[in-house]
Formats: structure tokens, sequence, C-alpha cells
């Protein structure tokens, strides 16, 4: 028997996860990825734009980054957006493109993005944990309007639980990988 209630919630809880790993992905570890830049918002045309929809952005080496525009007239408007991100990123604009090295990292810095990723965990958990309020009460509702019975809203609390245990331990594991990530050297 399919537990109607987590399926009706599984997007909003798969969104979640994905959110997560977005937000983790931004999180730079000493190594140079696009996804700590291609939502920066560039000034071009008298919008603000995210860097990936204006150029590309490669990585020629483990700490740099390259953002090759398509609009050669945009590289010093990406330059001041990237130096406004703060980022903690070195910048500078070579003829036609703009290069970003990515310092190396101290023992601080580690220590202080590690807190960050946490912070980002528990705002994921807390979300996964609104998620599993909102699905209990139309579990809840649905058993008093007799619309299921007694011991199906047990199984179906017992369901979501399990979905919501779950989801808590990929949320973890994908931290912990972070972690190591931004801790090793």
């Amino acid at each position: 028997m399919s537990n109607e209630f987590i399926e009706k919630h599984e997007e909003e809880f798969n969104k979640t996860l994905e959110h997560f790993k977005k937000e983790l992905a931004t999180i730079r570890a000493g190594r140079a990825n696009p996804a700590m830049i291609e939502n920066v918002l560039v000034d071009a045309y008298g919008i603000k734009t995210p860097i990936v929809q204006l150029g590309s952005i490669a990585v020629p080496e483990a700490r740099s980054m390259t953002v090759d525009p398509w609009d050669k007239n945009l590289l010093k408007e990406i330059e001041k957006a990237l130096t406004y991100a703060d980022l903690g990123l070195s910048i500078s604009v070579e003829s036609t493109l703009v290069r970003l090295s990515v310092p190396q990292m101290t023992e601080e810095n580690r220590k202080d993005l590690v807190k960050t990723m946490n912070e980002k965990l528990e705002a994921a958990k807390i979300s996964v944990r609104s998620i599993r309020e909102k699905t209990k009460e139309e579990i809840v509702s649905a058993e008093k309007s007799s619309d299921i019975t007694e011991d199906d809203k047990y199984k179906y609390v017992k369901d979501l639980d399990e979905k919501v245990g779950e989801l808590n331990k990929d949320l973890q594991s994908i931290a912990e990988s972070k972690e190591k990530e931004i801790m090793s050297v």
C-alpha cells in the first residue's frame, strides 16, 4: 500500500534536498568550482543577470577559474560584480576574460566554512520538519474526517517518520562529505 500523503509531498522533500546540495556547492573548499560564482548578478544592459548567462565559466586549474564573456564590453561589469560579491577570490581582468584565483585556505577559514555549512544543514532539516508537520496534519485530519482508519493513520505516520529519517540521513551524509572536502588540505 503506497502512502498517498508522502507521495503528495515527495516533490517538496526532493526540492529541499536539491536546494541543500546547491547551497553546499557555493561553499568553496579550496578548489575552484563554477557554482561559487554562476549566480553572482551582473548589471548587464540595465538588468541584473547571473554570470552563467553572460559567458562561459571554465576551471583551467584546481585553484583558478575564468569567465569568458560572450560580449567583451561586459568585462568591467563582471569584474565589479565579482568584487562586490566578496567571495574571497582574487580577481584580475586579462584582455578578453576575467581570471579568478582561489586562495589557499587557513584552518580558521575552514572552520568558518564548516560552521556555515552546518547552519545550512540545520535550515534544510527545519524545512524537512515543516513538510513533515504539514503532512502529519493532513493524515490526522483525514482520520478525523473518516477518510482513513486509525490503523491507517498510525501506518502513514510511521511511513512518514521513516521517510524523514532517510532524508535526514541523506542530508547528514552530504554534509559530512562536504566537511571532509573543506577540511582536507
